[in-house]
């Protein structure tokens, strides 16, 4: 049933909520990169103590674009299948909202730190 998703009713969201989560991550990427702080993921990872501020950082800059995700993949199960999914709705919302998130705010964060890094030397 998540394949199914792909087409249908409501394929705008499969563009727009990663770009959201994208644009989200790039500015926090970029704040990262200003302030000097490692990749946001590496550093999750890296430093445990500081790990929940971190998250709830990153929580607090996605969980529009989460929610709203959740919102329409429960709207589209009650027009396709006439019934919510809670646990697909959370694959579905956690797939086009968090994982660009995470992905693009680190990517933005080394693009940013090595080419500052090239205009300095």
């Amino acid at each position: 049933m998540l394949v199914g998703r792909i087409d249908g009713p409501m394929t705008f969201r499969l563009i727009c909520q990663p770009a959201m989560a994208t644009m989200l991550a790039i500015r926090a990427g970029l704040k990262d990169a200003r302030e000097g702080r490692p990749p946001y993921l590496w550093q999750a990872i890296m430093e445990p103590a500081g790990r929940s501020e971190l998250v709830q950082k990153a929580w607090k800059d996605v969980r529009r674009v989460f929610w709203l995700a959740i919102a329409l993949d429960v709207v589209y199960e009650l027009i396709v299948h006439h019934w919510v999914y809670p646990v697909q709705a959370a694959i579905v919302a956690s797939t086009l909202a968090i994982v660009p998130y995470l992905v693009f705010r680190g990517l933005t964060n080394r693009l940013v730190s090595r080419w500052q890094h090239g205009r300095r030397h």
